[in-house]
């Protein structure tokens, strides 16, 4: 039996209840994401559409508060831990680096494999706006698991063993989405770097 398996047992026997704490944790420190319980439970409930709905409702919502937590715990204690490890020149640009991509970080973060949890402590020290920070949470986490529910519902198990094959392979998707977001961002700057090389030639 797998930990994954494991923490499904554990938490099968409190329902929607046991979704909402273990999709608001992970949002804030522990590493196992929602979607082990949220999927088996869409698949159990396949053609219930308000139970679905329901269930979609809270993995979103406890997701996004959860996250707001994360958000008070890196403005409450993540400036001071990088401003004594680090300097006053990493808070900010930390704080540039909110001000410029954190709506567009936080739907990414909320949507793809990369941890949610550690875009939320960013923003918190950061101090980004919390209407933006909450509402790309929204979108983000919203889609992720309606189009999980859309995909049960069509595609039944297929579905579900494509899913669980990709959380089982989650880490690995999100560090290689992380180095192609570097190669875009180098080839942009490179980009940009020689249309301005070309216009000082002329």
């Amino acid at each position: 039996m797998s930990w994954k398996e494991s923490i499904l047992e554990l938490f099968d026997v409190f329902g929607p209840a046991s979704l909402a704490v273990i999709s608001a944790t992970e949002a804030i420190i522990q590493p196992v994401p929602p979607d082990v319980v949220y999927i088996p439970m869409l698949l159990n409930d396949i053609g219930r559409t308000d139970v679905v709905i329901g269930l979609w409702l809270v993995i979103t919502l406890s997701s996004v508060l959860g996250s707001l937590i994360g958000y008070w715990i890196g403005q409450k204690w993540g400036r001071s831990l990088v401003t004594r490890f680090g300097s006053e020149a990493h808070v900010q640009k930390i704080e540039a680096l909110t001000h410029r991509y954190g709506t567009f970080g936080i739907f990414i973060a909320a949507f793809s494999p990369i941890p949610y949890k550690l875009f939320g402590w960013i923003a918190g020290m950061g101090e980004m706006e919390k209407k933006p920070f909450l509402a790309a949470g929204l979108v983000g986490r919203g889609l992720r698991f309606g189009l999980e529910a859309v995909f049960i519902g069509i595609y039944g198990e297929q579905a579900f063993d494509a899913m669980m094959w990709f959380l089982d392979n989650e880490i690995l998707f999100a560090v290689l989405l992380i180095v192609a977001g570097g190669a875009i961002w180098w080839a942009w700057n490179w980009w940009n770097g020689l249309e301005i090389a070309a216009t000082e030639g002329n």
